[in-house]
């Protein structure tokens, strides 16, 4: 990684400073003003849907219809709902005095945590950079945002609205490469959301624990669908192709693999092809469909197209799709079956428009293979057999769950998101995005606590005493 130009490291440094001096002014700001803050970036935001809608067009070719649903309306929900609940979250929380804690009053109070650091990916850039950032807002923090280098017209509009929106010591924005994110996240902010790749996570947690900085993960991994005989087909694949091929793949929930029960697996591949078929085009047809996203660039063109071959060189048979074309980055939705374990399909997250499908004769199999790799971010359950259902849900462990559909938890505003272990730390969304950025601090008063005659010296009194409470406590 190159070494960030002083210039550069200087501006940061300023408007780090600024924000830290800010920060201890918000510690005083209640709902109301909070929320006129956020009032702020609602206008700067709505009034930018056409520069969203282009930017993420001439970025990689993300359709209207994808940036409406996936980007803008997670954000104004989330918004909404902050709105809604922000002075309930605000709210000491009082907590009831135990015996031997009887005569003091105690209380929970909700303490911003300070300078707070958003690095956000490329994928989702409008709602993975503002979600976070709305959260800190809501708390009480300021914020300083990182975008992806890698969508640099969606970052330009993120950027020009944040500047329309805030002052710098409010929510600044920094853009660059590695050296810029590096240099950030060396620096000691109050806490740290950072989304990307389980790698990078480790980079970023890395560089937090040299100054205590909290952090929340936002990560990845393979998210696997497992399909019951008991499930309905015709219901299941209509979800699990919006899942896994809306965004081209390029979604951190998407299903990565589908384990399916053998006595239906030919009836799922072909309700899945008309499914891929009735929603994107099958092969090359779907090259001229602008509802189907590009992968966003060149080198993860690559990567993905390495992948499907690595999978075919080791047994993999293409059950649809298999086109690639260097020109617009384009591959097909495509199924394959047949790969052996140890291709790197099976290992590395796809993030990308291919999706393998394996087999079992009993659940177990399945479980047992699924465990056996890192936690995902996700897992998915088609089946209408509850027994089934519960036995995957016990059995495994995952960030998050949906039985009988994808990703729709994550827009869930009452249920925490994220994921666990490789996947994530830390949960966000709602209330969960609000306690993300906020500090929890106890207070305890005493009133007419008795705890002064248990003091030194311990005299023999004193020591009746204090077994006396012990027999009574324990």
């Amino acid at each position: 990684m190159s070494e960030l130009k002083p210039a550069a490291k200087a501006k940061i440094d300023q408007v780090f400073a600024q924000q830290k001096d800010y920060a201890l002014e918000l510690r005083k700001s209640d709902y109301k003003q909070r929320l006129a803050v956020l009032d702020r970036f609602e206008q700067a935001f709505t009034a930018a849907y056409d520069d969203i809608h282009k930017a993420a067009a001439a970025d990689f070719g993300k359709p209207e219809a994808e940036i409406d649903l996936a980007e803008i309306m997670p954000v104004r929900a989330e918004l909404k709902h902050i709105r809604k609940s922000l002075k309930n979250w605000m709210k000491p929380e009082h907590v009831s005095a135990t015996i031997s804690m009887f005569g003091t009053k105690s209380r929970i109070i909700k303490e911003p945590k300070g300078v707070t650091l958003v690095v956000s990916p490329w994928n989702y850039p409008f709602n993975l950079t503002f979600g976070p950032m709305m959260w800190a807002i809501a708390a009480g923090n300021t914020v300083i945002i990182k975008p992806s280098e890698m969508t640099p017209k969606m970052s330009k509009v993120i950027g020009a609205i944040v500047k329309q929106a805030f002052r710098p010591e409010e929510v600044a924005l920094f853009e660059g490469k590695a050296d810029v994110a590096g240099y950030l996240t060396s620096l000691p902010f109050d806490h740290i959301f950072f989304t990307g790749s389980p790698a990078v996570g480790k980079h970023v947690m890395a560089a937090a624990a040299k100054n205590l900085t909290s952090v929340t993960l936002e990560l990845g991994g393979k998210s696997p669908v497992i399909v019951d005989k008991s499930a309905n087909l015709k219901k299941a694949v209509g979800s699990i192709a919006w899942g896994k091929f809306n965004n081209n793949g390029q979604t951190c929930i998407a299903p990565d693999y589908i384990y399916v029960h053998e006595a239906i697996k030919d009836e799922l591949v072909a309700e899945l092809t008309a499914c891929i078929e009735s929603q994107y085009g099958l092969g090359n047809d779907a090259k001229a469909n602008s509802d189907y996203c590009r992968v966003v660039n060149a080198g993860h063109h690559s990567r993905i197209t390495r992948l499907l071959d690595d999978a075919k060189s080791k047994g993999g048979r293409v059950l649809t799709g298999g086109q690639v074309s260097k020109t617009g980055q384009f591959i097909a939705p495509t199924l394959i079956e047949g790969m052996s374990e140890d291709s790197s399909i099976m290992d590395e997250e796809i993030f990308g428009p291919v999706l393998p499908i394996i087999t079992f004769a009993d659940i177990d199999t399945a479980i047992g293979y699924v465990n056996s790799k890192p936690k995902p971010l996700a897992l998915y359950i088609y089946s209408t057999d509850d027994a089934f259902t519960n036995k995957v849900l016990q059995e495994t462990s995952a960030g998050d769950t949906c039985v009988n559909q994808t990703i729709m938890h994550f827009l869930h505003p009452n249920l925490p998101f994220g994921g666990v272990n490789n996947s994530g730390i830390g949960k966000s969304g709602g209330v969960w995005g609000f306690k993300a950025f906020t500090h929890e601090r106890s207070v305890l008063v005493d009133k007419f606590s008795t705890l002064s005659m248990m003091y030194p010296p311990y005299t023999p009194k004193v020591k009746k005493l204090i077994k006396t409470t012990m027999k009574m406590l324990t």
